[in-house]
């Protein structure tokens, strides 16, 4: 049995330790479906163990660094891909440009121009505390407690995902300029009004504070994707509810071994 690769993207500053343990959850349930999987994290330039990069200011060329990182570890494609926020953009990008290179793309939490208006794509409420981000000199680990609020809600032990994350934080530093490069891209990013062409699944949070969940149903209008809701969770959707996303994602694939990849219903 062929070897099922699935590679995971995250967003605007996070690295591959931000997900925390949902590559262990997604896992467990991709091997019911998928025995011979693995998993691939990946750090956008700038990111994580790539922290000492330039971060691109395109999306594209955030697409080619990963497809470049592939290549070095040996990964043969097609792969399956699971991204959020900056990460599902540079995964739309990679579906619309390369679509044999991907077997499939869930998109989690993101937003996209020309579907949504800017003021959806980032929630007015959270300008300032942006702005204060950017502005102030705040602690380590004030900065990341800011960052823990906007985009997290259902986290019952807070004081150690934000331990973790100042570990990370000081481990791969990201440099202020890189942040400011990879909302640049984010902002300046504008997909295709046509679908891309490997099969797509779209999860997102009622909840999240940060980008509006209705920047996730009109991605799924205009591509004809089905679109799965969580009711409460933040903009960390996998660190909110990782066992909701990887059953979710499971159960999306088994519907379309079943019934083929017709567009299933959209669902609250």
């Amino acid at each position: 049995m062929s070897e099922t690769t699935w590679i995971l993207l995250r967003g605007l500053t996070r690295e591959s330790g931000h997900w925390g343990d949902f590559p262990s959850r997604l896992l467990r349930a991709l091997r019911a479906q998928q025995p011979e999987v693995r998993l691939e994290l990946l750090d956008l330039p700038g990111n994580g163990r790539l922290c000492e990069q330039d971060s691109p200011t395109q999306v594209s060329d955030m697409v080619e660094a990963c497809r470049r990182e592939l290549q070095r570890r040996g990964v043969q494609m097609p792969c399956h891909v699971l991204a959020m926020s900056l990460g599902a953009m540079v995964a739309s990008d990679w579906a619309s440009r390369y679509p044999k290179e991907l077997a499939s793309v869930v998109l989690i939490n993101t937003s996209l121009r020309p579907f949504s208006a800017f003021f959806r794509r980032l929630r007015p409420g959270n300008y300032w505390s942006l702005l204060t981000l950017s502005l102030f000199r705040l602690s380590l680990r004030q900065r990341e407690a800011r960052v823990l609020a906007m985009t997290t809600r259902l986290q019952r032990q807070p004081d150690q995902v934000l331990d973790h994350w100042v570990q990370l934080q000081r481990k791969h530093p990201v440099r202020r300029r890189n942040a400011l490069r990879q909302l640049l891209a984010a902002v300046r990013y504008r997909a295709s009004w046509n679908r891309p062409h490997p099969p797509m699944l779209l999860l997102c949070s009622q909840g999240d504070e940060l980008v509006d969940w209705r920047c996730s149903q009109a991605i799924s209008r205009a591509w004809g994707a089905p679109l799965r809701l969580h009711a409460r969770a933040g903009h960390d959707l996998p660190l909110d509810d990782g066992e909701w996303v990887a059953r979710n994602v499971v159960d999306w694939l088994h519907a379309r071994e079943v019934v083929g990849s017709a567009p299933m219903p959209l669902r609250a």
